[in-house]
């Protein structure tokens, strides 16, 4: 009777997990929603693939000049199909895995450190303000987390249980998680680790069964790898493996444009695993708002409480838990010392669950073990963490963007001052591209003809008698700009210009 009171409070615990969880990142998604240059791309390649152009290519890495496998693109096209081509569907769909990460973090944190454990994770984990934010719109790196932590699951059982079909799952979702970011390669390197230390340490195999045990674990990770990255591989294939010998040049011979020595990208990294996950704690660069004392006080207790956090693994029975966790967060943020580049908080999302499971366990451990005094205090604290971020989450407490709604009204604007003619477009902008304008061009079937080069085009019949320039940084000069898009349209003057939103829109003529 008392186990089953027990289990419906959990229930019911969970449950409103799940709605608040539900609610900061589906509440007006419409309107907080990113909707820039990538998720305009996304969002036509998908289009593209509905409607029977289908790509063996993800999306291009944010440097190096190669490309992720596709998966991400047919992941949004089957949401995008679903919302008739309203690109809130994909952006809806990073938020229901979200959301399911959630659930996955308390039944996973349940059953691998107790029940307390996965409680407390998802509570923090679904509150946090950075993990909300990442969830709230469509991009590649977003679905991280919850590929993640299935892949270290069915790797975790795969070992515990010598299961070899749970092996092939996690390799498969290795391949998937892959096509997501290149830094998922530091899990492969994790999982290597794994397999080896979990068959060499944590069975009681003669060592010749052992070494057997761990080539067949191997061999099977990589098969499974093989399936999850077919896409890509196979587009390799057919094109000479031109992005990997583009990695294989990027890793080896690209410059370095970060700052920082070794071990001081590792002790940055480790600290803001932590501290921009359970706390909002502010970016370096702004420090300089807060008060002095208070950001080093701080920094010191999110270390310890960081370090306690790893520590208090040695207390979980099962040592392979512990191993894979200790394996997951330390190995990954050691490796993130060999980059020397800006590192974003999105290139840690696959470590995102990592510190909401550390210190639920931590909690979980010191709640069993303490008087009643110590208890309240635990709930306490973790009732603080919870109501800060949630303060910072809270979608109630911010303005929407609608960046989504501009776009299609910039679009639809210049569509207008076309007239139903033939027009060529242009974007000035510093930090984005024109892909979010050309998906409604395209969905509208009012496409701008673009401007090809003298070789290609030596009559100028890509050249209309209409140019449409959209400009997002202001002030804005169209005339004579160097762009390519403005440059190849020729002589030009300004026949109207318009401000809409928070962009100038000109529209260019020819001169005679």
């Amino acid at each position: 009777m008392i186990k089953k009171l027990q289990s419906n409070k959990d229930k019911i615990a969970i449950s409103l997990i799940i709605l608040l969880a539900a609610f900061l990142r589906l509440y007006k998604i419409n309107g907080f929603m990113e909707f820039l240059g990538d998720q305009g791309r996304d969002v036509l390649i998908a289009y593209n693939i509905l409607h029977g152009h289908l790509t063996l290519l993800g999306p291009t890495a944010s440097v190096g000049g190669f490309f992720l496998g596709p998966i991400y693109y047919y992941f949004i096209a089957v949401f995008l199909l679903i919302f008739r081509f309203d690109p809130v569907g994909p952006a809806i769909m990073v938020a229901l895995f979200g959301i399911l990460c959630v659930y996955l973090i308390y039944r996973f944190g349940n059953e691998l450190f107790g029940k307390g454990a996965g409680l407390i994770a998802a509570l923090l984990f679904a509150v946090s303000p950075l993990v909300v934010t990442y969830a709230k719109f469509s991009w590649n790196p977003n679905l991280m987390p919850i590929t993640t932590l299935l892949l270290m699951y069915f790797l975790y059982k795969g070992v515990y249980k010598n299961n070899l079909k749970f092996l092939l799952l996690s390799g498969i979702l290795f391949g998937i998680c892959m096509q997501l970011h290149y830094l998922e390669l530091f899990i492969g390197v994790v999982a290597a680790f794994y397999i080896f230390l979990g068959n060499a340490f944590f069975t009681k195999l003669i060592w010749s069964k052992k070494l057997l045990q761990i080539i067949k674990s191997y061999a099977v990770y990589f098969f499974g790898f093989i399936i999850g990255f077919s896409p890509f591989l196979l587009f390799e294939v057919r094109h000479n493996f031109v992005n990997i010998r583009n990695i294989i040049q990027f890793i080896f011979h690209s410059p370095n444009t970060g700052s920082g020595n070794y071990l001081g990208i590792v002790s940055d990294i480790f600290f803001r695993v932590f501290a921009r996950l359970l706390v909002n704690f502010p970016s370096a660069s702004d420090y300089h708002l807060y008060n002095s004392s208070l950001i080093s006080v701080s920094q010191i207790a999110i270390i310890l409480l960081s370090l306690v956090s790893i520590i208090a693994l040695l207390k979980v029975k099962n040592k392979l838990v512990a191993l894979l966790f200790f394996l997951w967060l330390v190995l990954s943020v050691l490796l993130f010392g060999f980059y020397k580049k800006s590192i974003y908080d999105y290139y840690f999302e696959f470590l995102y669950p990592v510190p909401f499971i550390l210190l639920g366990n931590l909690f979980y451990l010191l709640f069993k073990n303490a008087s009643k005094i110590g208890k309240t205090a635990i709930i306490f604290i973790v009732a603080i963490l919870f109501l800060y971020n949630l303060y910072f989450a809270n979608p109630l407490f911010a303005a929407p963007n609608y960046q989504k709604d501009q776009a299609k009204k910039i679009a639809d604007f210049v569509m207008k001052q076309a007239g139903g003619k033939p027009f060529n477009f242009a974007l000035l902008t510093a930090h984005n591209s024109d892909y979010s304008y050309r998906f409604f061009f395209v969905t509208s079937n009012d496409s701008p003809i673009e401007i090809l080069n003298p070789a290609q085009d030596p009559n100028r019949k890509s050249v209309t008698s209409q140019l449409l320039v959209v400009c997002e940084s202001l002030p804005c000069s169209p005339l004579d700009n160097p762009l390519w898009e403005i440059a190849g349209f020729g002589q030009a003057k300004i026949a109207n210009h318009w401000r809409v939103s928070v962009v100038e829109v000109y529209k260019l003529i020819h001169t005679k």
